[in-house]
């Protein structure tokens, strides 16, 4: 014998090596319950031979009566062991029609449990009725309402975004907003929003301040940078006009600005302030209604989308955006987790103090699992009738039996004890009427 014959594990042990704890000890209780049944069956053979004999070597009333019993017994413990052992095997391993039930009918029992389990569990009206009878919602409104739970139920929320954000890398970021984000803005008219929030700026006064920066700025680089602006003045003048003329000009235009920007800055109703609201106002109108400016407006948007500075600005914004998250989501203190778990439980204690949120939140949940169940159940039973077809006819069929057998041989001691009963019955009638 080679050393792979040696080593090799018969198919009956390799069946019982896979046997569970559980189903050893169903095994051994099975094996009990057939010696049982075949003890009783035997028992009754014998007691019909010795009845027989007695009965026929000219014994009393009492030998016909027996050997009835037995006999009716023998027959009914035959037909109950044929009907069991033809759920699992052909008996005697004949090829007796309707017989080996299970192995050979596996995936007829598999789509008709499928179908059983769909009709029966898996309809609309019946999980609707649960659901309002169990008024999960209120168990749930109970449940996050007690101390801790919405604690836990936002840390179990943490790690699945974190788990979800960790995996995204910045790459992934930056596609996806190339993709997606950024297609979006380029089909998205950028006149008329961008006319609409140039209204309301302009409305509330909210240029101002830039206004004033500018004007702030403005004065400030004139009076740092006199020399400099002067002498530039100074140089566009004709070349017939003196030099001591073009500097003094050049310094007069100097302080004139300098006087206009202090003016304007000090005078919020000053008459350049009130051009600048106007000619705000007139873009506005002219993104909001001019189909050239809008035209402008979208080709200026999309060349601007197109540059790479700004595309890599946005996917840095995903990037600092997609790590300040995480960075919520791992501090367990963090204002987001709180506020998560600060929802959750005034969500909670709602559900369970406000009967009208609680029968909606009811209703919804019916709704929700009515669809589910209307538009998936054929693919939850198919779960089931794959998951059969998919078995071994021999292992589904040693499981079965070792889940079920020992109680089916309670039928084959009935089926003894009954026939017994039934042939002393029938014996005794007969005795009487004939």
């Amino acid at each position: 014998m080679t050393r792979a014959g040696a080593g090799a594990v018969p198919a009956g042990l390799a069946g019982l090596a896979a046997l569970t704890g559980a189903d050893q000890r169903r095994r051994a209780d099975l094996r009990k319950m057939k010696a049982s049944a075949t003890g009783l069956l035997l028992l009754a053979a014998v007691g019909y031979i010795l009845a027989r004999r007695w009965e026929n070597g000219g014994g009393p009333a009492v030998a016909g009566y027996l050997r009835a019993a037995t006999e009716a017994g023998m027959v009914g413990g035959l037909a109950d062991w044929f009907a069991v052992t033809a759920l699992f095997r052909r008996p005697l391993g004949l090829p007796i029609p309707h017989t080996a039930l299970i192995p050979t009918k596996k995936d007829a029992l598999g789509a008709s449990l499928g179908e059983f389990v769909g009709v029966n569990f898996l309809s609309a009206a019946v999980v609707g009725e649960r659901i309002q009878r169990a008024d999960v919602a209120g168990l749930a409104g109970r449940w996050l309402a007690t101390p801790g739970r919405a604690e836990r139920v936002t840390a179990e929320l943490a790690v699945a975004a974190r788990g979800a954000l960790g995996v995204l890398r910045d790459e992934d970021v930056q596609a996806v907003l190339e993709q997606a984000v950024a297609r979006r803005l380029r089909a998205v008219p950028v006149g008329p929003v961008a006319g609409r929030l140039l209204d309301q700026i302009v409305a509330d006064q909210a240029h101002a301040r830039l206004v004033d920066l500018v004007l702030a700025h403005a004065h400030d680089w004139l009076l740092a940078n006199r020399d400099t602006l002067v002498g530039v003045i100074a140089d566009q003048g004709p070349s017939w006009s003196p030099k001591f003329v073009d500097r003094r000009i050049a310094t007069r235009v100097h302080a004139e600005l300098i006087r206009v920007t202090e003016q304007v800055r000090a005078d919020p109703d000053h008459p350049a302030r009130q051009a600048a609201d106007k000619l705000l106002t007139d873009l506005a109108t002219a993104l909001r209604t001019d189909p050239a400016t809008m035209a402008r407006a979208d080709t200026l948007a999309a060349a601007l989308l197109d540059r790479p500075p700004v595309r890599q600005a946005l996917a840095d914004l995903a990037t600092a955006g997609r790590k300040l998250v995480l960075d919520l989501i791992d501090d367990p203190a963090s204002e987001l987790r709180t506020r998560t778990a600060a929802g959750l439980r005034a969500l909670g204690q709602r559900l369970e103090t406000d009967a009208a949120l609680r029968e909606k939140a009811n209703g919804w949940l019916e709704a929700a699992a009515a669809h589910v169940v209307t538009n998936y159940r054929d693919e939850l039973t198919r779960t089931i009738t794959d998951t059969v077809a998919r078995w071994d006819a021999a292992e589904t069929t040693r499981k079965i039996e070792l889940q079920v057998g020992r109680d089916l041989q309670y039928i084959r001691i009935n089926g003894t004890v009954v026939g017994s009963l039934a042939g002393l019955a029938i014996h005794l009638v007969s005795q009487l009427l004939l």
